[in-house]
């Protein structure tokens, strides 16, 4: 079985290496069963199915060490924007779930505001382990953790993403730019020039509700790119 052109861009994006063996069946570099990277060996291995699992074993860092659980991400595979958040908090930890809580219940109204349910959006974070007490992501952390993030994207190919918070948003787009000064801004991610917006988080806006207005400004952004 050879190795297709897609194959390849999905394993690139997990950071991969891959090589044929003899038999030609697709394999990893991943000798030890710990490691948090997957090894392939057929084309049904490929994608959400086995991305997924993968995620919830992950011990790349050492945020596994004092997790509840990973938080890998939420809503359509067909979705056609992409909201990506910092990093799971507490209610994240125990529920499994991105963006819950008084901050997911502003972001869902977010989303319909612009006539969008949450279950249509597909929702991530940078981060799919809880930082101890809710602390920024260290770089290492964010290394470890952005071929997962790379997949997800590779394989939702969204017409648009949704930056949530300076921590998303510096990471996502490699900046040290203020978040006040991204937004408005018209940026893109990856090959396929994916349009990014970048706005404030919700928890954020709990705390300055006079920044709403400008989030708004945002929404309505993400609905030019949508349209």
């Amino acid at each position: 079985m050879s190795v297709t052109e897609q194959q390849r861009r999905y394993l690139d994006a997990m950071g991969i290496p891959v090589w044929l063996s003899r038999d030609n069946a697709i394999l990893s570099d991943a000798d030890d069963p710990d490691s948090g990277v997957a090894v392939l060996q057929d084309d049904s291995m490929l994608g959400w199915e086995i991305l997924q699992p993968q995620v919830t074993s992950c011990t790349r860092c050492d945020l596994h060490k004092t997790r509840t659980q990973t938080v890998f991400g939420t809503g359509s595979h067909n979705a056609h924007l992409l909201v990506i958040g910092e990093a799971p908090g507490a209610d994240e930890d125990r529920q499994g779930e991105p963006f819950v809580g008084r901050a997911g219940k502003l972001l869902n109204e977010m989303l319909r505001a612009i006539g969008l349910q949450r279950e249509t959006v597909y929702i991530a974070n940078i981060l799919k382990c809880r930082p101890p007490d809710n602390r920024d992501p260290r770089p290492d952390e964010v290394i470890c953790c952005e071929p997962w993030l790379r997949q997800q994207i590779a394989l939702l190919q969204p017409k648009v993403i949704l930056a949530v918070g300076r921590i998303a948003a510096q990471n996502l787009l490699k900046s040290d730019v203020r978040i006040g000064a991204m937004r408005g801004q018209r940026y893109s991610y990856g090959e396929n020039q994916i349009p990014v917006v970048v706005t404030y988080h919700p928890a954020y806006l709990l705390r300055s509700p006079k920044e709403k207005r400008k989030a708004w400004e945002d929404l309505k952004l993400v609905l030019q790119y949508l349209a």
